[in-house]
């Protein structure tokens, strides 16, 4: 069974290596890359005042918003929207307070650990507002700045479809709405498994027109796989 495998990188090489361990064929095809900010000055003046502690907490929903980030004081409190985001900061000797145990934006808003300060949140261009909106409706001072841009891989559909080939697909398996509006571009069958890594990207796909076979109980590579194993080719 032939895999679409829409990420690159070290992230693309585990679920890949996975993939090929329980049976599938993997297909390695980056659809996305990440690009820097437009507004350079509005994002340097939020990091400056963030690497002078003025804020409270620090709020960060991708591991693609860590490489911006300056060293930070140590009265900065760091929250991460899940395990691969808080091993991200952590590489980068970040220290890491709160990570909601049900990894989503959704989740780190409902369990929020505090009622009132200042926080910061370095977002994708394309961000839903979910996470500066709850933390807000929980008291918080929220600062939203655009840290960096998702933007199509490959911009022809045309060179799109050479480049997954004539073989027939699968399954795709979907980590983030930027990846799904891609794989949409696709317009696969509708047999093809569609597996989310999470409510949020299950959402993103339906709203797309994607039929979603699967979600991963937990937002990693091991978990991704294991709902591909489990969704026996049924979409729903």
């Amino acid at each position: 069974m032939r895999v679409l495998i829409p990420r690159g990188g070290s992230w693309g090489d585990e679920v890949a290596r996975l993939a090929a361990a329980a049976g599938f064929e993997p297909l390695v095809l980056p659809l996305v890359r990440i690009e820097p900010a437009e507004d350079q000055d509005a994002l340097g003046r939020a990091l400056a005042r963030l690497a002078e502690g003025g804020f409270d907490w620090l709020v960060v929903t991708s591991r693609s918003a860590v490489p911006v980030l300056p060293p930070l004081p140590g009265s900065v409190r760091v929250a991460a929207v899940g395990a691969a985001t808080a091993g991200a900061l952590r590489e980068r000797d970040v220290p890491v307070d709160f990570v909601p145990t049900r990894q989503s934006a959704v989740g780190l808003v409902a369990e929020w650990p505090s009622r009132e300060g200042s926080a910061l949140w370095p977002r994708a261009l394309d961000a839903r507002p979910t996470v500066a909106d709850g933390l807000r409706q929980h008291g918080m001072r929220v600062t939203d700045v655009v840290a960096y841009r998702t933007v199509p891989e490959i911009e022809s559909r045309e060179r799109l479809l050479d480049a997954v080939g004539d073989a027939p697909l699968d399954a795709v398996l979907v980590t983030s709405g930027s990846i799904a509006r891609e794989v949409a571009r696709l317009e696969l069958p509708h047999d093809v498994r569609v597996i989310a890594i999470g409510d949020q990207t299950a959402e993103d796909c339906r709203t797309l027109g994607l039929r979603v076979a699967r979600i991963a109980a937990q937002p990693s590579a091991a978990s991704l796989v294991e709902a591909l194993s489990a969704s026996g080719g049924r979409a729903a």
